[in-house]
């Protein structure tokens, strides 16, 4: 006769998190296979997913990070919604807003397409920072205030931004306050080239123009189950001196020669809450400093501002924040 696992045993604990990581890896293989050449900004995505977080994609045009967000859509099987961000939307068009109904000589909520479970706000730096900031209240309480009336936001809730960094016409900078909101902000770059070799090689096969058809993919994930991700997640072992270290490493920016801005408590919280995603996405049973360092630059180089003379230098965020890695000592478990 089988062994009975008692539900709140280690070991009954231990399968939870095995089923867990077996399950975000299969959304991994899927993205993998519509995205080719950005295996590491898939991690990075799957990573805020599973840690509850937004995040912030940056990279030049054609990359595929607008593909990638529709992968994921793919995959999973909650409602998707999308915002092109144009100079002249406004808010209530992100949010929604009332609308007089003639029948019933009333007022009626429409609701807006914040009100989704994966939320693409493409080219976010277009929009003036009054349609930026229609966001803010969503991304942090996880609510929409219209009319006076708060309406929660169904869970699981994740806003994937875009944005071009080499355009400067028409675009307006995002202010720190929304930045911070961002769990992490990823940077495409562009694939190698036996992976480009490949992608072109798949693209000039697929009957769509310029780009690879996300239809194939299988639905590997439901709402149900990103919440399940998230709590197995959370619960993940998190020995003191991993905690101390993430704590560390936030508290340093503050006073690293190279910047003139650190980053805030929130930026501790991200870099524990993704280690843990981490650590269950490689299917480890704790975290250990790794998981720390692999997502400290995505979580660290939008919250802090680097020296003008640095800049002048030609040095960028991310060459000073490795100086930094390189010197906080990680505990040895």
């Amino acid at each position: 006769m089988s062994q009975q696992i008692e539900p709140g045993s280690a070991t009954h604990a231990a399968q939870q998190r095995q089923r867990a990581s077996q399950l975000a890896q299969a959304v991994r293989n899927e993205l993998q296979k519509a995205v080719i050449g950005q295996n590491s900004v898939i991690d990075d995505v799957l990573t805020a997913l599973i840690a509850g977080g937004h995040v912030l994609l940056e990279g030049v045009p054609g990359l595929g990070k607008t593909l990638l967000v529709r992968a994921l859509a793919r995959c999973f099987g909650g409602e998707f919604a999308r915002i092109q961000f144009t100079p002249d939307l406004m808010p209530s068009d992100v949010t929604g807003h009332a609308v007089y109904d003639l029948n019933t000589e009333q007022f009626k909520l429409r609701k807006g397409p914040i009100f989704t479970n994966l939320l693409l706000a493409d080219e976010i730096n277009r929009a003036p920072a009054k349609t930026q900031a229609a966001l803010l209240e969503a991304m942090q309480e996880r609510q929409v205030t219209l009319e006076g009336r708060a309406l929660a936001i169904v869970q699981p809730f994740m806003v994937l931004a875009t944005q071009n960094p080499i355009e400067q016409e028409g675009t307006y900078p995002l202010p720190e306050a929304e930045l911070d909101r961002f769990m992490l902000k990823v940077r495409m770059d562009y694939p190698d080239a036996d992976q480009e070799l490949n992608m072109v090689r798949q693209v000039s096969r697929s009957t769509r123009a310029d780009m690879l058809d996300v239809q194939p993919l299988r639905t590997v994930l439901q709402a149900k189950d990103v919440m399940a991700l998230q709590r197995i997640a959370s619960d993940l072992p998190l020995d003191d001196q991993v905690l101390d270290y993430a704590v560390r490493l936030a508290r340093t920016t503050r006073t690293w020669p190279g910047l003139t801005l650190g980053a805030g408590p929130r930026a501790s919280i991200a870099l524990v809450r993704c280690a843990r995603a981490r650590a269950l996405l490689r299917g480890g049973d704790f975290v250990i400093p790794d998981d720390i360092k692999g997502c400290a630059l995505s979580v660290l180089r939008h919250r802090v501002r680097i020296a003008p003379e640095f800049d002048i230098e030609g040095l960028d965020v991310d060459q000073v924040l490795k100086q930094l890695l390189d010197q906080v000592p990680a505990p040895r478990l």
